[in-house]
């Protein structure tokens, strides 16, 4: 995405690669996790499949866009660099170009595959929950289709003061608009669940430490995507060239904000399982000694003891012996465990 103002167009190509390529590095990392922490110790019909499969689909997207800003930074930077009269920058302004127009799709898909939708789903487990988000989510669908054919239909501009039309530039603020909005809406609604569920359980000490790191993490994942979400659509609205590099690097962090979620929740239960093996025993353990010592009713018999004026009578089964007190009556019972 290029604009008018701001840094040229060429400085800010190489900035988006280089950022990019540091964050993509460390959101392949934290990938590496995400799969550790859905398999350890797990059988395969154990791991949580759906998110396995957005993990590995951000990864492939996040690297796919990788290699297309490397291609395009390339063109741009030796390939074609004489191709323009007015150098290298007249490449990047040239939207239409086909790789332009690519990266931008995989940049919607990865946006439209980050949302928390269907980890709202499962934490409140109804769909009226989600009604509103998901309208959102469509929103955002819509307003990127229309910005992708805005770009593919684009004339070939002149020079960088008229790459986009208003209209094009208005469905990209929306764009941006609506998926932060999104974004904020998901988080909040999932962020609430885990603090009303954290609540609940406050008596258990163990489980709200866990809770709380969990919800500490969700805050923080949405903050940080959404602080760049805020910094793009502000750079969109001021028609800044600041937005070719956000638009780099939000590829990366929309893995790195879902990666560090899962990750999270993973350490949270081994802490929480370390707890309860040092303090109460794990339930492994509970269930060997309880195959080793098993339990035996037990009856309990209370006797009968009633007292006259003259003479009272202690009986136990067939025995009696004489007593003296005041009057009581004490009925037997006998109960199994």
């Amino acid at each position: 995405m290029a604009f008018a103002k701001g840094m040229p167009l060429d400085n800010a190509a190489i900035m988006s690669t280089v950022l990019e390529g540091i964050l993509y590095g460390f959101s392949v990392l934290m990938f590496i996790g995400t799969i550790w922490a859905l398999t350890y110790r797990r059988n395969m019909r154990d791991v949580n499949r759906p998110i396995t499969v957005v993990a590995v689909l951000l990864l492939v997207l996040s690297t796919a866009h990788m290699v297309v800003d490397i291609i395009q930074t390339e063109d741009g930077l030796v390939t074609y660099r004489n191709m323009f009269s007015a150098g290298p920058e007249a490449f990047f302004v040239d939207v239409p170009r086909e790789i332009f127009v690519i990266k931008n799709v995989i940049f919607i898909l990865q946006t439209l595959k980050g949302k928390k939708i269907y980890r709202c789903y499962m934490v409140w487990q109804t769909v009226w929950v989600i009604i509103l988000p998901s309208m959102l989510w469509c929103s955002v669908a819509v307003t990127g289709v229309y910005s992708l054919y805005g770009f593919s239909h684009a004339a070939a501009p002149t020079s960088a003061k008229s790459i986009f039309s208003k209209t094009t530039r208005q469905w990209m603020a929306a764009f941006f608009a609506l998926t932060l909005a999104t974004n904020l809406l998901s988080s909040g609604l999932l962020a609430y669940r885990i603090w009303k569920i954290e609540r609940n359980v406050s008596t258990a000490r163990t489980t709200k430490v866990t809770t709380t790191s969990i919800l500490r993490m969700v805050i923080d994942a949405a903050l940080l995507y959404s602080i760049a979400l805020l910094c793009t659509l502000i750079s969109s609205l001021r028609s800044n060239n600041g937005a070719f590099v956000m638009i780099g690097i939000l590829t990366s962090i929309i893995s790195i904000a879902f990666y560090m979620v899962i990750i999270r929740i993973a350490i949270g239960k081994s802490t929480h399982s370390h707890i309860l093996t040092v303090h109460g025993g794990s339930s492994s353990e509970a269930d060997r000694n309880l195959r080793q010592y098993p339990l035996k009713p037990l009856q309990v018999h209370i006797s009968q003891f009633t007292h006259n004026d003259g003479a009272s009578v202690y009986r136990n089964g067939n025995q009696g012996r004489p007593s003296t007190g005041k009057e009581v009556s004490v009925e037997g019972t006998s109960c199994e465990v």
